[in-house]
């Protein structure tokens, strides 16, 4: 028998037993601190010295290099090593899947990684953890050491484009999955909280797993509200078996 072709689309959620804390839940960093915002967004980010400074700070004390994956990432790789096909589409920056122990060619990360650093002129790549180093040793906008240009997070800030072959990739996976898991996404952010709609258009059985209602939720064949932690693990283990 056909085991199905499984995706999951996780959101900021499936990481806060991480440590991770989300950005529009009602705790999220955005509601409490709108400025922060400005850090994220390209057009301050590159228009402004001190936005870049306060940025690599923000960086910095950033505990998502330092996050372990949990119960949730673990239980979607658990899947996939049981045979299942399974495809992680993620807004998640912090490479948990991964680490986790999802093969990173099964892994689309809609919004970049946050482990790597890009030049935004050269667009040279190279790890996050060696310009927090430049950063720790004095340089408060470390350039690139390629051409001098400005370095960025390689993930996708405000006010960029989504690499469309990425999000060409996640669209053609959700068409074909059988089963889509939508995890901790508030499924409020397009294009990929259309994803959801996308698969339920095509015939998926359609899971949403968040602590708050989402726009998608009258579509969804199951709504389950209880702690991602328990509750992902469980829902695939019943897939698995």
């Amino acid at each position: 028998m056909t085991k199905p072709l499984v995706a999951v689309l996780s959101g900021a959620g499936i990481s806060t037993d991480s440590g991770i804390p989300d950005y529009r839940g009602p705790n999220g960093l955005w509601r409490r601190d709108p400025e922060a915002e400005k850090l994220v967004t390209y057009e301050y980010y590159m228009g402004d010295p001190e936005i870049r400074r306060r940025s690599w700070q923000m960086r910095r004390k950033n505990r998502t290099l330092k996050a372990e994956p949990n119960a949730a990432h673990r239980a979607v790789a658990e899947l996939e090593r049981a045979g299942v096909p399974v495809r992680v589409i993620t807004q998640n920056v912090d490479g948990l899947h991964q680490l986790a122990g999802m093969p990173a060619r099964k892994v689309l990360e809609l919004h970049g990684s946050a482990r790597s650093v890009l030049c935004t002129k050269c667009h040279a790549r190279g790890p996050m953890e060696d310009a927090l180093a430049r950063v720790e040793a004095g340089e408060e906008d470390p350039p690139c050491l390629e051409c001098g240009g400005i370095l960025k997070s390689a993930t996708v800030m405000f006010g960029e484009r989504l690499d469309p072959v990425v999000l060409g990739e996640a669209v053609a996976i959700t068409k074909a999955c059988q089963v889509f898991f939508a995890v901790g996404s508030s499924l409020q952010v397009q294009p990929a909280a259309g994803l959801a709609g996308v698969a339920a258009d095509h015939g998926a059985r359609l899971v949403i797993v968040n602590a708050e209602p989402t726009p998608y939720d009258d579509r969804a064949d199951d709504v389950v509200r209880e702690p991602i932690g328990t509750a992902l693990p469980r829902l695939l283990r019943e897939l698995a078996g």
